[in-house]
């Protein structure tokens, strides 16, 4: 992770893509909602708008080790994320089927000192997922604290 300082307002990452098929989107269904699985069986069975969060989690865990992992290859120090105080705006504006493909970004949108935790800077991110088509079928703002610089510059 980058330092809270070198952090722009603006900045945006893509983080990769993937293709949500009918066994996953079962598979997900049975285990954390069930009440999916009793949809109109003859329609293809859409993906849990929780699933799709999920794997824009997992696609932002694994950026960020990439992106750290970089970092140290360098000789670069890298800065903790700290935990998140949440997220809002949480929309599925469009159901994800099997075969589809999404592709997830995640932009920072607004950052600021933490008054009560001055050796931290928040930072503010809108997150999306988009489908094959371009079609928005994820979006919200997320909170994360991160780690300032040790010498505040």
């Amino acid at each position: 992770m980058k330092f809270f300082e070198d952090i722009p307002v603006g900045e945006a990452a893509m983080l990769g893509s993937h293709v949500f098929t009918a066994a996953a989107i079962a598979a997900f269904a049975a285990r954390f909602e069930p009440r999916l699985l009793r949809l109109d069986h003859d329609a293809p069975l859409p993906a849990s708008g929780w699933q799709v969060a999920c794997v824009w989690m997992r696609r932002l865990v694994d950026h960020r080790r990439n992106e750290d992992a970089e970092r140290r290859a360098r000789g670069q120090p890298v800065a903790t994320l700290g935990p998140s105080p949440g997220f809002r705006d949480l929309q599925w504006p469009a159901p994800v089927y099997p075969g589809d493909t999404v592709t997830y970004r995640n932009e920072v949108i607004d950052k600021r000192v933490s008054l009560s935790r001055p050796r931290w800077g928040l930072l503010m991110s809108r997150n999306s997922g988009h489908n094959q088509r371009g079609e928005l079928v994820l979006s919200f703002v997320s909170s994360a604290f991160v780690q300032r610089r040790p010498d505040g510059a």
